[in-house]
């Protein structure tokens, strides 16, 4: 498995711990940044993360900022990007299973960093489950594809 990961300056020090978290399980990381806690706008890393993944040069990633909102939104909006924020471990994996999420994102600011290893795991142990969610999912991609929803 390739992930890819990024942060903004207040998101750093929990990049780095997961970061190592992630490879210490064999898991190849590629990380877009930021490289210090120097103030660093967070649509940078995830704009980069997400078009590594709709690149198909690593099969998800891991995004952390303040509060896992803003770097999820810039993600969201680079096509075939399903960026979720998360703050326990139920929605992470729920996220992956029903929505088949490709990013995770959460806060430093909100979650503590044991929490977020746990969110990291649940959403990595998830797998898409398709059936009655994947009509959901293609209507979320028609919706990002035309701007409409034909209901």
């Amino acid at each position: 498995m390739k992930l890819v990961i990024g942060s903004d300056h207040v998101g750093y020090d929990y990049k780095e711990i997961i970061k190592l978290y992630l490879k210490e399980k064999g898991i190849d990381v590629t990380d877009v940044g930021t490289d210090s806690t120097e103030r660093f706008d967070y649509p940078i890393s995830g704009y980069k993360a997400a078009k590594i993944i709709v690149a198909g040069e690593a099969d998800g990633g891991v995004l952390i900022c303040g509060t896992g909102v803003g770097i999820s939104l810039a993600a969201n909006k680079v096509k075939g990007i399903r960026a979720c924020v998360c703050s326990e471990p139920y929605s992470a994996g729920l996220s992956k299973c029903h929505n088949n999420t490709n990013i995770i994102a959460f806060g430093s600011r909100v979650v503590g960093i044991e929490l977020a290893k746990m969110i990291v795991d649940a959403w990595l142990e998830a797998k898409y489950e398709g059936g009655r969610h994947g009509k959901r999912v293609e209507m979320i991609a028609e919706i990002e594809n035309t701007g409409e929803l034909m209901v």
